[in-house]
């Protein structure tokens, strides 16, 4: 099942592209997509299908920000059902927490993380779509609306340490300075906000506990409905914990509440094995990666999980015919 996203995540899409100089609903067609989406915030729309409309957009117009500026007019609601339970929850900490809860209620491509840093915060993101992950505003939009989300929560003023992402600079970066307003950093080893520890625990003035459990209890009732299958589930957990070392099936198994036999059992009911998603995430993920010149071999080898480069560079050759140092050099030469 190809991942998927709310169509109200695209809200801002249309009021972007006609700023820009662009007919949305000619692009949204162009794009094999159908222009309702522009009023139903309910609809699902295939996550490779938003990226390709969006990276369309920025060639068009020659705007290397449409994902960003969408993020820009962001709003709670448009997370849809999950927006009450966000606003009403205690903190910021616990807002996150129902966020990677449910994000496959949302958009079932992203895999985000709360990573503590000593007295700092590293909030992640990754898009599990190949296609996706390699988009530059599908990844901004993505990171623009988490960024978003905590200033609903912290205030307007608020303003994280530095914003990350693994792409390349543009030409012109005046835009993300304007709407993150802090240090932002490209080339960099992942997507993300770094955000003081005790920013996660302010308290929110707006919470109501009876509210958020009300909430949560629906958005449970959605949750259990028939929807993600556990291969996608474990492909995420695999994308946010491989460049920590810690994608084992008894890792995962553990932060998904069953015991490594039974995800085992899960995976090979439908025909898959937890050897074979690693490899495959993997396989997905050191593209984009060797593709960056600021990492080294060791670097990249660190990223996929690996301990020693000797033994990244083995899988890397039996899976892709040649030593990553070659494969870089011929990208290099094209």
């Amino acid at each position: 099942m190809a991942p998927f996203v709310r169509s109200a995540s695209l809200s801002g899409y249309a009021p972007v592209a006609r700023r820009i100089g662009l007919d949305p609903r000619e692009m949204i067609r162009d794009e094999g997509l159908n222009p309702a989406f522009l009023s139903n915030p309910d609809l699902r729309i295939p996550v490779a299908s938003v990226v390709r409309l969006l990276e369309a957009s920025a060639r068009k117009s020659g705007c290397e920000t449409v994902g960003l500026q969408m993020a820009e007019s962001w709003r709670m609601s448009d997370f849809g059902a999950i927006s009450l339970l966000l606003t009403h929850e205690q903190t910021l900490r616990e807002a996150l927490a129902a966020m990677i809860r449910y994000m496959h209620l949302l958009n079932d491509s992203i895999a985000l993380s709360v990573e503590e840093a000593g007295r700092l915060v590293i909030v992640r993101e990754e898009l599990l779509d190949p296609v996706a992950a390699r988009s530059r505003q599908g990844m901004e939009l993505a990171v623009g609306v988490i960024f978003r989300m905590f200033r609903a929560h912290l205030g307007p003023r608020w303003k994280p340490i530095e914003v990350r992402f693994t792409h390349a600079a543009p030409a012109e970066t005046s835009v993300h300075r304007r709407i993150f307003d802090t240090r932002v950093q490209f080339g960099q080893e992942f997507n993300g906000i770094v955000c003081a520890a005790a920013d996660l625990d302010r308290a929110n003035p707006s919470a109501d506990p009876a509210m958020a459990s009300y909430a949560r209890g629906f958005m449970d009732s959605l949750a259990g409905r028939p929807g993600t299958p556990i291969s996608q589930e474990v492909r995420r957990a695999i994308l946010v914990l491989l460049p920590r070392g810690r994608a084992t099936i008894e890792q995962i198994a553990h932060g998904l509440g069953v015991a490594p036999r039974t995800l085992q059992r899960q995976l090979e009911s439908s025909g898959e094995s937890f050897s074979e998603l690693l490899d495959a995430v993997r396989a997905e993920v050191v593209m984009r990666h060797l593709e960056n010149p600021a990492y080294s071999v060791t670097q990249v080898a660190q990223l996929l999980g690996y301990s020693f480069p000797s033994s990244f560079t083995r899988w890397f050759t039996g899976r892709f015919g040649m030593s990553p140092a070659r494969w870089r050099a011929r990208l290099r030469s094209r």
